[in-house]
């Protein structure tokens, strides 16, 4: 098996990504809107940092089609869990 080089991402600017999407998290946490709004934007933003973490700190994008699709095969357990958590908050 040969290595593939690849070029190594700007952590630096991953890092001050997430940051700032963690900022964005605090922000809205406080805003003013309906519950329900505010935690669909959240729950959008931290799947938006768990795909950077993953693709960047995890090296996935740089890796062939098929781990990606090992490594995203849990994703709709987790989706039906955040559905059945949210359902029970309700009651």
């Amino acid at each position: 098996m040969e290595d593939v080089k690849h070029a190594h991402p700007n952590y630096i600017a991953v890092f001050i990504a997430l940051a700032v999407l963690t900022g964005l998290e605090l922000f809205v946490a406080f805003l003013p809107w309906s519950q329900m709004t505010r935690i669909l934007i959240l729950i959008g933003l931290a799947l938006w940092k768990a795909l950077m973490v993953a693709l960047y700190y995890m090296h996935l994008r740089f890796e062939p089609q098929r781990l990606r699709w090992l490594a995203a095969a849990p994703l709709p357990l987790a989706v039906i869990l955040v559905f059945i958590v949210t359902r029970e908050f309700r009651w």
